[in-house]
């Protein structure tokens, strides 16, 4: 039967045991599994039906109703109208990796975002000491740490006549927070501040108050109640991360943040290959509306205690998009967790 319908033996007990290819008989004594001829169309049915990734559930129903064209044909455009729309996704994620994978002097340049290497004037940024902390503090877990990729071991800041924003990302995980009530003196500005800089202005200003974050050639100076930091910027393109920070997606989900930290770590695990040697890695598989996605819990996990407690959305648009999570509240702010491939 095997080798007829093209289904591995193990695939043959598989079905079995879920119902939708059961033998003709089973020897009580050897457990041996007999197929009459009449199977052998159907099992082929299935071969095919699992190579294009049909679910299990609409296997069933086809092979239920085979006999109905109307209902097959239903089933069949909607798993073909899925399997274009995740071709749309892959070509759209894999365009913005290359975003996270080059530096952006090496792409189609984001018209909205200054180089961070050309040389500015002076510019000046004003906000408050409880301001840029939080922000940092939101950010800061999703910094790079790679050596070969300079452009990511610091975080962004981001200024125009719009907004001001703080940026980081390792290519696995992607935060954005704005500075709310930032004040911008002089023109637009993108600067990449060393993680170095970011983490003494964590341990260093404790006390409230207004905090000016200047952008001198090629320094940065951070300038509070506290006293002054002074740091240089890191010389390279930030990726153009604007074209991940989409619309929201097809599947929205309100989240309970206490209830879903449990829902994930109750979450069935799957070991995923990661490459030709043998490598896996261990994803976290969350079922979110009509869509299944694996996740690395860690990083989900920070992006959670990155938005903070109460009700949050996350937004999904397909199977291989980014995760995104935000809080209503706070329009604009997002954090994105990269999903890990899940093996048909």
């Amino acid at each position: 039967m095997a080798r007829e319908s093209g289904l591995t033996v193990s695939a043959l007990r598989f079905y079995d045991g879920a119902g939708v290819l059961v033998p003709a008989h089973v020897d009580p004594w050897t457990s041996y599994r007999w197929y009459s001829d009449e199977q052998v169309a159907v099992a082929r049915l299935v071969a095919r039906l699992r190579r294009v990734g049909l679910p299990l559930a609409e296997i069933s129903r086809v092979l239920e109703h085979r006999d109905d064209l109307a209902v097959v044909d239903a089933v069949l455009e909607s798993h073909l109208r899925r399997l274009e729309d995740g071709l749309a996704d892959a070509r759209r994620e894999l365009s913005a990796a290359r975003s996270l994978l080059a530096p952006e002097s090496a792409m189609t340049p984001d018209s909205t975002t200054p180089d961070s290497t050309t040389p500015h004037s002076t510019t000046s940024i004003r906000t408050t000491t409880t301001a840029l902390l939080d922000a940092l503090r939101a950010v800061r877990f999703a910094v790079g740490t790679d050596p070969g990729l300079p452009m990511l071991t610091g975080v962004l800041v981001d200024a125009d006549d719009d907004a001001v924003r703080l940026v980081a990302t390792d290519r696995y995980r992607l935060v954005v927070r704005h500075l709310p009530g930032a004040v911008l003196d002089g023109g637009p500005v993108s600067a990449i501040v060393p993680v170095g800089l970011v983490d003494e202005a964590l341990a260093t200003f404790t006390s409230d108050g207004p905090l000016t974050v200047r952008v001198d050639g090629d320094d940065v100076v951070l300038e509070a109640g506290d006293g002054s930091l002074r740091g240089r910027r890191v010389d390279a393109d930030f990726p153009a991360y604007r074209s991940l920070v989409r619309e929201p997606g097809s599947t929205q989900v309100e989240l309970d943040v206490a209830r879903f930290r449990d829902d994930l770590a109750a979450a069935p695990t799957r070991s995923v290959p990661t490459g030709p040697d043998g490598a896996e890695e261990t994803a976290t598989v969350l079922t979110l509306g009509p869509v299944e996605v694996g996740v690395n819990r860690e990083f989900l996990l920070q992006a959670l205690e990155a938005e903070g407690a109460g009700q949050l959305v996350l937004d999904l648009d397909g199977p291989l998009a980014p995760l995104a999570i935000h809080d209503p509240r706070r329009p604009g702010d997002v954090s994105l967790v990269m999903p890990i491939r899940l093996p048909a």
